[in-house]
Protein backbone atom coordinates (compact mmCIF):
# COMPACT_ATOMS: atom_id res chain seq x y z
CA UNK A 1 0.00 0.00 0.00
CA UNK A 2 3.27 2.65 0.67
CA UNK A 3 4.55 1.46 -2.50
CA UNK A 4 1.25 2.58 -4.45
CA UNK A 5 1.06 5.89 -1.93
CA UNK A 6 4.49 6.79 -2.96
CA UNK A 7 4.41 6.73 -6.70
CA UNK A 8 0.94 8.57 -7.03
CA UNK A 9 2.78 11.43 -4.65
CA UNK A 10 6.13 10.90 -7.18
CA UNK A 11 3.53 11.22 -10.25
CA UNK A 12 1.65 14.28 -8.01
CA UNK A 13 4.85 16.22 -7.77
CA UNK A 14 6.30 15.28 -11.28
CA UNK A 15 2.84 16.81 -12.86
CA UNK A 16 3.40 19.92 -10.76
CA UNK A 17 7.02 20.32 -11.35
CA UNK A 18 7.07 19.43 -15.14
CA UNK A 19 3.47 21.75 -16.10
CA UNK A 20 2.52 24.12 -12.75
CA UNK A 21 6.31 25.37 -12.27
CA UNK A 22 6.69 26.49 -15.85
CA UNK A 23 3.45 27.98 -15.98
CA UNK A 24 3.07 29.99 -13.03
CA UNK A 25 6.94 31.17 -13.83
CA UNK A 26 5.67 32.16 -17.66
CA UNK A 27 2.29 33.91 -15.68
CA UNK A 28 4.76 35.91 -13.91
CA UNK A 29 7.01 36.86 -16.35
CA UNK A 30 4.26 38.01 -18.40
CA UNK A 31 2.60 40.05 -15.30
CA UNK A 32 5.96 41.90 -14.80
CA UNK A 33 5.78 42.66 -18.63
CA UNK A 34 2.00 44.03 -18.53
CA UNK A 35 2.85 45.93 -15.42
CA UNK A 36 6.21 47.80 -16.95
CA UNK A 37 4.33 48.53 -19.93
CA UNK A 38 1.22 50.10 -18.05
CA UNK A 39 3.99 52.19 -15.77
CA UNK A 40 5.54 53.64 -18.81
CA UNK A 41 2.65 54.43 -20.10
CA UNK A 42 1.66 56.34 -16.69
CA UNK A 43 5.09 57.84 -17.27
CA UNK A 44 4.93 59.46 -20.77
CA UNK A 45 1.42 60.56 -20.00
CA UNK A 46 2.16 62.06 -16.71
CA UNK A 47 5.38 63.81 -18.05
CA UNK A 48 3.66 65.30 -20.90
CA UNK A 49 1.06 66.93 -19.08
CA UNK A 50 3.54 68.50 -16.89
CA UNK A 51 5.46 69.87 -19.41
CA UNK A 52 2.55 71.31 -21.24
CA UNK A 53 1.01 72.34 -18.49
CA UNK A 54 -2.70 70.98 -19.67
CA UNK A 55 -4.68 68.04 -20.52
CA UNK A 56 -6.36 67.55 -23.78
CA UNK A 57 -9.00 65.00 -24.93
CA UNK A 58 -7.09 63.78 -27.22
CA UNK A 59 -4.33 63.23 -24.80
CA UNK A 60 -6.64 61.85 -22.49
CA UNK A 61 -8.36 59.12 -25.05
CA UNK A 62 -4.95 58.06 -26.15
CA UNK A 63 -3.48 57.32 -22.43
CA UNK A 64 -6.28 55.02 -21.97
CA UNK A 65 -6.01 53.16 -24.97
CA UNK A 66 -2.32 52.65 -24.70
CA UNK A 67 -3.29 51.18 -21.36
CA UNK A 68 -5.96 49.11 -22.74
CA UNK A 69 -3.03 47.72 -24.87
CA UNK A 70 -0.96 46.33 -22.12
CA UNK A 71 -3.61 43.97 -21.34
CA UNK A 72 -5.52 44.75 -18.56
CA UNK A 73 -8.28 47.19 -16.99
CA UNK A 74 -7.39 50.19 -14.85
CA UNK A 75 -9.08 53.09 -13.06
CA UNK A 76 -7.36 55.55 -13.33
CA UNK A 77 -7.44 58.57 -10.66
CA UNK A 78 -6.24 61.91 -11.63
CA UNK A 79 -5.39 64.74 -8.76
CA UNK A 80 -4.19 68.30 -9.93
CA UNK A 81 -3.14 70.93 -6.61
CA UNK A 82 -3.44 74.38 -7.46
CA UNK A 83 -1.22 76.37 -5.66
CA UNK A 84 -2.79 79.52 -3.73
CA UNK A 85 -0.78 82.29 -2.17
CA UNK A 86 -2.55 83.79 1.03
CA UNK A 87 -1.40 87.04 2.89
CA UNK A 88 -1.21 87.02 6.23
CA UNK A 89 -2.53 89.75 8.81
CA UNK A 90 -2.61 90.04 12.24
CA UNK A 91 -5.61 91.05 12.56
CA UNK A 92 -7.92 89.37 9.77
CA UNK A 93 -10.70 92.97 9.82
CA UNK A 94 -7.37 95.17 9.38
CA UNK A 95 -5.54 95.40 6.11
CA UNK A 96 -3.17 97.28 7.17
CA UNK A 97 -2.08 94.87 9.56
CA UNK A 98 -0.41 92.78 6.77
CA UNK A 99 2.63 90.42 8.13
CA UNK A 100 4.49 90.64 5.28
CA UNK A 101 4.16 86.95 4.76
CA UNK A 102 2.28 84.41 2.76
CA UNK A 103 1.24 81.29 3.31
CA UNK A 104 1.13 78.62 0.76
CA UNK A 105 -2.26 76.32 0.30
CA UNK A 106 -3.28 73.64 -2.24
CA UNK A 107 -6.73 73.45 -3.68
CA UNK A 108 -7.26 69.93 -4.77
CA UNK A 109 -9.20 68.83 -8.35
CA UNK A 110 -9.82 65.07 -8.39
CA UNK A 111 -10.93 62.93 -11.87
CA UNK A 112 -14.52 63.57 -11.51
CA UNK A 113 -14.12 67.77 -12.07
CA UNK A 114 -11.07 67.19 -14.35
CA UNK A 115 -13.19 64.96 -16.80
CA UNK A 116 -16.12 66.78 -16.76
CA UNK A 117 -13.93 69.92 -18.18
CA UNK A 118 -12.53 67.61 -20.60
CA UNK A 119 -15.48 65.87 -21.69
CA UNK A 120 -18.26 68.55 -21.03
CA UNK A 121 -22.37 67.94 -21.97
CA UNK A 122 -22.86 69.00 -25.36
CA UNK A 123 -25.73 71.65 -24.23
CA UNK A 124 -23.78 72.52 -21.39
CA UNK A 125 -19.97 74.18 -21.16
CA UNK A 126 -18.38 74.59 -17.80
CA UNK A 127 -17.29 77.74 -16.59
CA UNK A 128 -14.01 78.32 -17.39
CA UNK A 129 -13.98 76.21 -20.51
CA UNK A 130 -10.98 77.06 -22.59
CA UNK A 131 -10.33 75.61 -26.29
CA UNK A 132 -7.14 75.73 -28.11
CA UNK A 133 -6.24 77.78 -31.20
CA UNK A 134 -6.27 75.13 -32.84
CA UNK A 135 -9.60 74.26 -31.72
CA UNK A 136 -8.55 70.32 -30.34
CA UNK A 137 -11.74 70.85 -27.93
CA UNK A 138 -11.91 71.40 -24.27
CA UNK A 139 -8.80 71.43 -22.33
CA UNK A 140 -7.55 71.57 -18.77
CA UNK A 141 -5.62 74.42 -17.50
CA UNK A 142 -3.03 73.94 -14.64
CA UNK A 143 -0.38 76.67 -14.13
CA UNK A 144 3.54 76.11 -13.59
CA UNK A 145 4.63 74.99 -9.72
CA UNK A 146 0.88 73.17 -9.34
CA UNK A 147 1.20 69.63 -8.58
CA UNK A 148 -0.29 67.00 -11.20
CA UNK A 149 -0.46 63.39 -10.11
CA UNK A 150 -2.19 60.18 -11.60
CA UNK A 151 -2.33 56.64 -10.19
CA UNK A 152 -3.78 53.62 -11.86
CA UNK A 153 -5.65 50.69 -10.09
CA UNK A 154 -5.12 46.89 -11.97
CA UNK A 155 -8.73 45.62 -11.71
CA UNK A 156 -8.96 42.77 -13.72
CA UNK A 157 -7.47 39.16 -12.76
CA UNK A 158 -4.55 38.07 -14.74
CA UNK A 159 -3.12 34.39 -14.88
CA UNK A 160 -0.72 34.76 -12.53
CA UNK A 161 -3.21 36.23 -9.88
CA UNK A 162 -5.14 33.05 -10.60
CA UNK A 163 -1.95 30.85 -10.51
CA UNK A 164 -1.27 32.63 -6.99
CA UNK A 165 -4.91 32.48 -5.66
CA UNK A 166 -4.68 28.66 -6.35
CA UNK A 167 -1.48 27.92 -4.81
CA UNK A 168 -1.45 29.76 -2.01
CA UNK A 169 -5.40 30.67 -1.14
CA UNK A 170 -7.44 33.67 -2.05
CA UNK A 171 -6.00 35.31 0.94
CA UNK A 172 -2.16 36.15 -0.55
CA UNK A 173 -3.13 38.01 -3.32
CA UNK A 174 -0.88 41.18 -2.47
CA UNK A 175 -3.80 43.01 -3.96
CA UNK A 176 -4.48 45.31 -7.16
CA UNK A 177 -1.25 46.74 -8.41
CA UNK A 178 -1.63 50.39 -8.35
CA UNK A 179 1.31 52.57 -9.45
CA UNK A 180 1.17 56.37 -8.69
CA UNK A 181 3.25 59.13 -10.82
CA UNK A 182 3.54 62.87 -10.78
CA UNK A 183 4.94 65.92 -9.94
CA UNK A 184 5.23 69.82 -10.23
CA UNK A 185 3.84 71.39 -13.36
CA UNK A 186 7.04 72.76 -15.20
CA UNK A 187 5.97 74.80 -17.70
CA UNK A 188 2.50 76.71 -19.32
CA UNK A 189 2.77 75.58 -23.24
CA UNK A 190 -0.85 77.22 -23.72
Amino acid sequence: MSNALSKITAAILAVILVYLYPAVQSAHRQEDYRALAAYNTLVRFTDAVRNKGYVTQEMYNDFVYELAESGSEYRIDLEHRHKKFHPEYGDAADSSTFLDRFSIHYEAHYSQEILSQLFPEPAVLPVGKRELESGAGPVYLMEVSDYFTVTITALSRTPYTIFNELLYGPASGSGPDAFTYGGMVLNEDY
